[in-house]
């Protein structure tokens, strides 16, 4: 078989396998998050922390309750009694309870919807946003991703509390990194497990049938590689009488 042919179909297949990490990636002060979407556990786990930490105050309406129960193999009754503190039912989406206008009046505007945060910031620009969160010299949160971000840091009791280091670069001070000066209920390793499980469940949250649609497109580039290389023997078998 023709050498170039055969790269040709390869590369295609390496090609196509490589466009949706090329996008994914991050800029280069992200931290990279390695998480594992096929990882049941970690998605449980993470949906546990956003119901907790995140639903209070962030929706994610693109996603109901029995589509959780079905993608994580967990009861229904299970997920009623774990993920649901209000009177919501299981067909119910992932609404927050706070009424926009509420929202308006505490906080200024009502808090984003979360559902697909992780396909337009990326999994690695909010592990380290979730990372990055100290108190500024004015007492109040601040983030190094996101400065003079809006939203508190609402997992402080589990990383606990960051402060500011830094370094003089000419005339101006610049941040340098962050040091933890009161620590949290969490290690800094167990703190990053954390963050990585919440994340998890976001990337999951922003596209719940992509490992199914993964599994399908691994077996649509392997027929399409047989079928061009049977199309390939057809068309020399063709031609080799007419040579």
């Amino acid at each position: 078989m023709n050498k170039s042919l055969v790269a040709a179909v390869f590369g295609l297949v390496g090609l196509l396998a490589g466009v949706e990490p090329a996008l994914a990636a991050g800029g280069g002060d992200l931290e990279h998050a390695r998480i594992n979407v096929r990882d049941t556990a970690a998605i449980q786990r993470g949906a546990k922390l956003f119901v907790n930490y995140c639903l209070p105050c962030h929706s994610a309406n693109y996603m109901r309750y029995n589509r959780l129960s079905e993608d994580l193999g967990l009861d229904q009754n299970m997920v009623l009694q774990n993920f649901v503190f209000t009177d919501a039912q299981i067909g119910d989406r992932m609404t927050v309870s706070m009424r926009p206008k509420d929202a308006q009046a505490w906080l200024g505007k009502a808090p984003p919807d979360l559902s697909v945060t992780a396909r337009s910031r990326g999994a690695d620009w909010l592990y380290t946003y979730m990372k990055t969160f100290y108190r500024d010299g004015t007492g109040s949160w601040n983030n190094v991703v996101l400065p003079n971000a809006s939203m508190p840091h609402v997992l402080w009791d589990l990383q606990g509390i960051q402060e500011p280091v830094y370094v003089a670069h000419g005339e101006e001070q610049v941040l340098d990194h962050l040091k933890l000066v009161e620590p949290g209920l969490q290690t800094p390793g167990e703190y990053e497990t954390t963050v990585r499980d919440l994340v998890t469940f976001m990337v999951y949250l922003s596209e719940p049938s992509q490992v199914k649609r993964k599994n399908i497109g691994v077996w649509v580039l392997l027929f399409l590689v047989v079928f061009a290389m049977v199309a390939y023997l057809l068309k020399a078998e063709y031609w080799r009488d007419v040579h």
